[in-house]
């Protein structure tokens, strides 16, 4: 069956708390899709960001970001904000002192109830980790794990205020889900492949990764040098002790999945290619240039997933350096990857980003939250790569945003994916992120009424012309 969706993270939503959430605001989104035709609402990770604010590198893999929690909702009031958040991005620290200031009145108020009591039973195997962490962090103002005192400490108190914040976070995404499914809206997550170092996946489960008798990480990942980056990108996520992994049948891994098969319908692996082999680099090392290739679990951690949990609703993200080894895992598999149009124009007609090389079982995207908008893209090629552009699709260049969009929704591909910035023609400084930096990425967010009728119109008609429509 074909269909199609928008990718954009929760946190671009417009709210007048300053940052994207699972309220109103949400809920109208998911109208805009149902009203375009769309069936998919493609987000990023939805768990507590840490370093940069990066929800590739979170506080915990199972726990939901707090701040995506909407005030309104957990207090069934409206309430006013006395403060200025500046247009189109988010300013975290700001969210994060007035959210937080919420948060605490909340709880104060907040009485234990039978729904709160299960929900800290059915989550007990990572909860309680997540929490003790969290109060711990605070306690220690803010320090990595590794440099906490060895002391004792009573924080009680703080760990349940953290599993009273968890539990909104589930009940009010959970509520959202329903709803989108209920318009015919599927949510496709994602699930990066590593964890943060600085997290209480590490800090609870050292056996599980590559550490020495510190607890300091011996190798990190990161990728060897590509398209994004000429140095390669050193993302320094600890890297897993797969020996230990497969010796308890990939239990760690299991809850992990199965969390996600919980919060979303579809499931995008980030860097699938880390399963067959990843790129370790030395901790020390200053770049990712001084890494090696390393062998992966492979099949037969899918094939123990399969086995835990049944078959499982994945997409693989299957970008960058991509040998035969890992298309054979791909194809094995049967799981569908991804090809990104912006990546093209090469002057290669066998580039498998092309239209006319694509396969049925793809999901084919304009451009990724790790690409630059469309517009900042074609404003920003070189002069062959436009002309190539335009002479394949025959158009002026003056929309290349749409001119990628109508591209995707009428190849062959099963699905197509447009992120947000591209169908509102947006430029580059409303790009999600820019690989290989640190600041000043994830800030992206919608003004208030940004998304017009007209641009539903618009997707609506493709989706209709295109045979992908959910109307």
């Amino acid at each position: 069956m074909r269909s199609s969706g928008v990718l954009m993270h929760i946190t671009s939503i417009y709210t007048k708390f300053g940052i994207g959430d699972l309220g109103e605001s949400a809920y109208e989104f998911v109208d805009f899709l149902k009203s375009s035709g769309q069936s998919i609402w493609q987000i990023l990770p939805i768990n507590p960001t840490g370093y940069g604010d990066s929800p590739y590198q979170c506080f915990s893999t199972f726990a939901g970001n707090p701040l995506l929690i909407c005030p309104e909702k957990l207090f069934n009031e409206e309430i006013n904000v006395d403060y200025n958040f500046p247009d189109n991005i988010v300013d975290y620290a700001a969210v994060m002192e007035i959210k937080e200031r919420l948060f605490r009145r909340a709880y104060a108020d907040f009485v234990p109830c039978k729904k709160f009591l299960s929900f800290k039973k059915a989550n007990a195997h990572w909860l309680f980790d997540f929490a003790n962490f969290s109060a711990l962090k605070s306690h220690f103002s803010g320090e990595m794990w590794s440099n906490w005192a060895d002391e004792p400490v009573d924080c009680s108190e703080e760990v349940e205020y953290h599993m009273f914040l968890q539990y909104i976070f589930f009940k009010q995404f959970t509520e959202l889900k329903t709803y989108a499914n209920k318009q015919g809206i599927k949510i496709m997550g994602d699930v990066p492949i590593f964890v943060a170092y600085d997290s209480a996946d590490c800090w609870a489960n050292p056996n599980l990764f590559k550490l020495d008798e510190s607890g300091k990480p011996t190798a990190v990942a990161g990728v060897p040098p590509d398209y994004f980056s000429e140095d390669g990108q050193l993302w320094g996520n600890p890297l897993y002790d797969w020996k230990a992994h497969k010796a308890d049948d990939y239990a760690w891994w299991t809850s992990r999945l199965a969390m996600a098969m919980k919060c979303f319908d579809i499931i995008r692996l980030d860097h699938f290619r880390g399963f067959e082999s990843y790129w370790a680099v030395q901790a020390d090392a200053e770049t990712a240039k001084e890494g090696k290739w390393m062998p992966g679990p492979g099949k037969p951690f899918f094939d123990a997933m399969k086995r835990n949990l049944g078959q499982i609703p994945l997409v693989a993200e299957d970008l960058g350096i991509i040998t035969p080894k890992v298309e054979a895992l791909l194809s094995k598999l049967g799981l569908p990857g991804m090809r990104v149009l912006q990546f093209a124009f090469d002057q290669n007609p066998a580039n498998t980003h092309l239209p006319h090389n694509f396969t049925n079982n793809l999901i084919a995207y304009t451009g990724t939250h790790d690409n630059d908008t469309t517009p900042g893209w074609y404003n920003n090629a070189d002069e062959e790569e436009k002309d190539q552009f335009r002479r394949y699709f025959n158009v002026s260049g003056d929309s290349p945003a749409w001119d990628l969009i109508r591209a995707a929704m009428l190849s062959t591909a099963n699905t197509a994916i447009i992120p947000v910035q591209d169908l509102l023609e947006l430029d580059s400084p409303h790009r999600t992120n820019t690989p290989g930096t640190t600041y000043g990425n994830w800030k992206f967010r919608l003004s208030e009424n940004q998304i017009q009728p007209h641009i539903a119109e618009a997707l609506k008609s493709l989706s209709i012309m295109s045979n992908r429509n959910n109307l």
